[in-house]
């Protein structure tokens, strides 16, 4: 194996990072954006921008990885289905709090409501992250997965 392919195979488990990452910091400038608290159109325009971009990054995350990369891993790895079947579980618990979110914004829900969707996203989402961290890191930098990263972990 070249140090190419080697660096491919390992990139997998930095991309996962990286996407966690920047999903981390695209909640907080949410929850910053509501903290605000600056009356009028503007403040409510970015709020929806923010929310709008943030949910859209996380559902395409998790559908990559529901649909690309959680099957290759099945394929490689059988003895993790279980640790699949539950991070895919937290998808659709993740999902239902973000369509939560999206009602909440698109109603224009007080900011206290707000941001308590946004808080039981943040608790759910950072554990659900760190539990997949910990389960698949390992196994993502022996991954051979012929898939550019944005159609895998979502166009982050």
């Amino acid at each position: 194996m070249s140090e190419r392919e080697t660096t491919r195979l390992v990139a997998w488990s930095r991309e996962l990072r990286q996407v966690h990452q920047r999903l981390r910091e695209a909640l907080s400038v949410t929850r910053a954006s509501l903290a605000d608290g600056t009356p009028g159109e503007a403040a409510t325009r970015d709020l929806l921008l923010y929310c709008h971009g943030f949910c859209t990054a996380l559902d395409a995350h998790h559908q990559g990885e529901d649909r690309t990369l959680f099957p290759a891993i099945a394929a490689a790895h059988p003895q993790l289905r279980p640790v699949l079947r539950a991070l895919q579980q937290d998808h659709s618990m993740i999902a239902y709090l973000l369509n939560g979110l999206r009602a909440a914004v698109g109603r224009s829900a007080p900011p206290e409501e707000l941001d308590q969707h946004l808080e039981g996203i943040a608790a759910i989402m950072e554990n659900h992250f760190r539990y997949e961290e910990r389960q698949l890191l390992t196994v993502l930098e022996t991954l051979e997965l012929a898939a550019p990263p944005g159609e895998v972990l979502g166009p982050i």
